[in-house]
């Protein structure tokens, strides 16, 4: 994926993701500030979000974890970065553009 130079990496700890994800993830990590992008666990949830949608969940050390939602399907991301939460907040939304 990238390099130190050129940004951060996308790390693949699972074969499944949510549909569309991946496209978005690769653009994230291309902005200055992100280190690590780490796609998590995939689970069902209530409601219906019928476009994807990625928003800041919960500081962590490091970083912060990030909730994907697309249809029923909800996926934790793991985004390792010095920018504050406005930021990456502003980065997430250039990205899902």
């Amino acid at each position: 994926m990238g390099d130190d130079s050129s940004g951060g990496r996308l790390v693949w700890n699972h074969s499944t993701h949510i549909s569309g994800l991946i496209p978005v993830l690769e653009r994230l990590i291309t902005r200055g500030g992100i280190q690590t992008v780490t796609p998590g666990v995939i689970s069902r949830a209530r409601g219906h979000s019928p476009k994807l949608k990625l928003r800041v969940s919960v500081p962590i050390r490091g970083g912060y974890k990030a909730i994907a939602r697309q249809g029923k399907s909800v996926q934790e991301v793991f985004i390792l970065t010095n920018l504050s939460q406005q930021d990456l907040e502003n980065a997430i939304a250039e990205s899902l553009n």
